[in-house]
């Protein structure tokens, strides 16, 4: 399988925007298409937002979507891989282009969340070296923070 990965420093012109709300849709299934372009919508027009895709035939099959949250601090925001393709270290490949991205851009630390029903990204950010730092109630239930220094 051959990949391509691309940085978008905003949201991705038409037929990426697509690709890729379908993706994000397909991954969390209980957002529509429209809630998430509201929801991209406004983080990129309150901090700006990047994000890196995975491509492979031409089709999005994996993203890695963040923002600055203050400072030197960087918010690992959203991200997947659609199920066809995990287990080939898409998720890796995109963790790492964005950890570099921000050491490159001088950023201390990166935060990011996630819930124990998606354990395998719980795992995949343990293993790229972010520590449990605490644990937030939320809606959708008991959120796990983390955060690694650059």
């Amino acid at each position: 399988m051959e990949l391509s990965y691309e940085l978008y420093a905003d949201l991705p012109e038409e037929p990426r925007l697509t690709a890729l709300l379908d993706l994000l849709e397909g991954i969390f299934s209980n957002q529509s298409s429209a809630e998430l372009l509201s929801e991209l919508t406004y983080q990129s027009a309150r901090t700006g937002l990047q994000m890196w895709l995975a491509i492979a035939s031409g089709q999005v099959v994996g993203c890695k979507l963040g923002y600055e949250r203050k400072p030197g601090h960087y918010y690992s925001w959203l991200g997947g891989i659609h199920p066809d393709f995990r287990g080939h270290g898409i998720a890796s490949a995109l963790m790492h282009q964005q950890h570099d991205w921000c050491f490159r851009q001088k950023y201390r630390t990166i935060r990011t969340q996630t819930y124990n029903q998606w354990r395998g990204m719980l795992i995949l950010n343990l293993r790229h070296g972010f520590d449990i730092i605490g644990t937030v109630q939320s809606k959708r239930g008991l959120t796990i923070v983390l955060e690694k220094e650059l």
